[in-house]
């Protein structure tokens, strides 16, 4: 089980080589990113964008390309649908944003020609290690479903429960998290959370063990759970997967740890026919090579299937 980035760096160098196709590749900390991923032997790259800007923004940070693919395309959106036809057509394994807007490269990942549509809905998962916390936290959704309704949170548990499985935690441990541990019908999250709680008891979702609603404090801290008597639930402080009600909450979680604590941390689109990394430019250069290894792990685990 990965309880930490290395232990999937570790889970990585068990896998076979993965090829990461990367989008308006003309961007620094993504080349740093996968100068190391390559130096990691975490994965290669295609690197698709102006070959002009791409050899530019790597003479500037002194990255040799020597032995990186440079597929040349000017105009960014060509750029995107001839790098996410390489994951469309088994030459690639992932797909990674460079310097493209979010709105373009999300239209390259849904185009029904050369995209990486599965009919499922997508979602977004970050995993993160904490210090202090003996094992990866997975969050979701912090970036891309706003308001998700009962049937979106389900789809949101059942990609990230794959992610989970793929780093080697076979039953995690989901908490739908509100403001209380107690369902109130004037707070339709709790609502929501004891339906999927019911639904995981019922074997409608599967492959995880879902306790809710719990508070953030009874979720991930054994101590909290103990004093606000946690004990007979599922889930006392030690959640894996934490579950959030809508964009707002998962977001401001994830900036409070991402500025305030002390963590590494990784994240990547789910519910896609191959992982897609999609990082924000403010990401640190840890974090898009962690994006890398975790992509990694999650496209081996979809192979194997």
């Amino acid at each position: 089980m990965s309880k930490g980035f290395e232990d999937l760096l570790k889970k990585v160098s068990e896998c076979s080589l993965k090829t990461v196709a990367v989008a308006v590749a003309e961007d620094e900390p993504v080349l740093e990113a996968v100068r190391a991923a390559k130096q990691k032997n975490i994965a290669d790259a295609i690197l698709v964008g102006s070959e002009e800007k791409i050899r530019a923004a790597a003479a500037s940070i002194g990255m040799d390309l020597t032995g990186f693919t440079i597929i040349n395309e000017e105009e960014p959106v060509a750029a995107a649908r001839t790098a996410v036809k390489l994951v469309h057509d088994g030459k690639a394994d992932m797909y990674m944003k460079g310097l493209i807007d979010t709105k373009s490269f999300l239209k390259s990942v849904l185009d029904k020609e050369v995209g990486l549509r599965t009919g499922r809905a997508l979602s977004h998962v970050c995993v993160f290690e904490v210090k202090g916390i003996d094992r990866l936290l997975f969050l979701s959704d912090v970036a891309f479903m706003t308001y998700p309704t009962l049937e979106d949170k389900v789809a949101i548990i059942n990609n990230t429960v794959e992610v989970c499985h793929a780093c080697g935690i076979a039953e995690p441990k989901v908490a739908p998290v509100a403001a209380v541990e107690v369902v109130n019908p004037k707070m339709p999250c709790t609502v929501d959370a004891d339906e999927l709680t019911k639904m995981n008891a019922e074997g409608k979702i599967t492959g995880c063990i879902i306790d809710g609603p719990l508070s953030m404090d009874m979720a991930i801290d054994r101590e909290a759970a103990s004093h606000k008597g946690g004990t007979g639930r599922q889930i006392a402080g030690d959640a894996d997967v934490l579950l959030f009600p809508d964009i707002h909450a998962g977001n401001l979680v994830y900036k409070v740890l991402t500025h305030l604590c002390e963590v590494k941390n990784g994240n990547i689109l789910t519910g896609t026919a191959a992982p897609v990394i999609l990082t924000s430019r403010s990401d640190s250069f840890e974090a898009k090579l962690n994006s890398i290894a975790l992509a990694a792990v999650v496209a081996e685990a979809m192979r194997q299937k």
